[in-house]
């Protein structure tokens, strides 16, 4: 069994955010703000960096738009301006140098043409190098009511079985539509599915042909989380 660990995360991050224009006329879905559990308003995809690194990710390629680099890079690579580092609680300060030592993990990666989100994940072939790495959306704030992170919980997962894994979430047939679905056989601790068909985007009445699973409520599927 592979015992090494996966060293790198990709996260994909250089879409336009058609689905919540006009927000994102302003700012990058991506740097929306949230209130994190730790209490404090941080930009999204600091949550999922920081998600990646609570499973032992070492290092992070985040997928960007050329014209957006400048945005992530101060987020993550620039110290405030002095004037504002001096108005910062010491607290804050300390935060701005976590900042800054988080900032040293990621690489950002270049899509020079907006084509998808396969071919995003493409543009990290070169960076990942023929390595295992942990694939998170960078739209996408995972939380788990578990002691691990979801990513943890994955890459526990993919160090046992030493196969590509994907994490899955109930999901209701009227949205099926928007997700990828999934069907496969329960291994026999029930919490983990072997999976034989994975269909992108399913119309309803294909994936209740198809995609279904035994013992699951009507009209209720597996997709991808």
């Amino acid at each position: 069994m592979q015992t090494n660990n996966v060293r790198k995360a990709v996260i994909p991050a250089a879409g336009f955010g058609t689905r919540l224009f006009p927000a994102t006329k302003v700012v990058k879905k991506e740097l929306f703000p949230i209130i994190d559990r730790d209490g404090r308003a941080k930009p999204v995809i600091m949550a999922i960096v920081e998600e990646a690194v609570s499973a032992g990710i070492e290092e992070v390629g985040i997928v960007v738009q050329k014209s957006d680099r400048k945005h992530f890079e101060e987020l993550f690579k620039s110290p405030p301006k002095p004037e504002l580092f001096e108005k910062l609680s010491p607290e804050n300060q300390a935060y701005s140098q976590y900042l800054q030592d988080l900032g040293q993990r990621i690489t950002f990666l270049i899509q020079e043409e907006q084509e998808g989100y396969g071919h995003a994940v493409f543009c990290a072939k070169e960076w990942v190098n023929d390595q295992p790495f942990l694939l998170l959306l960078g739209d996408h704030v995972y939380t788990s009511d578990h002691e691990n992170s979801c990513a943890s919980q994955v890459l526990k997962v993919y160090n046992q079985v030493d196969q590509s894994v994907v994490a899955l979430t109930v999901m209701p047939g009227e949205i099926i539509h928007k997700a990828g679905c999934v069907t496969g056989i329960w291994e026999e601790s029930e919490s983990q599915l072997r999976v034989t068909e994975l269909y992108e985007k399913p119309s309803l009445e294909y994936a209740r042909a198809h995609l279904h699973m035994e013992g699951m409520a009507e009209d209720q599927f597996l997709a991808v989380f």
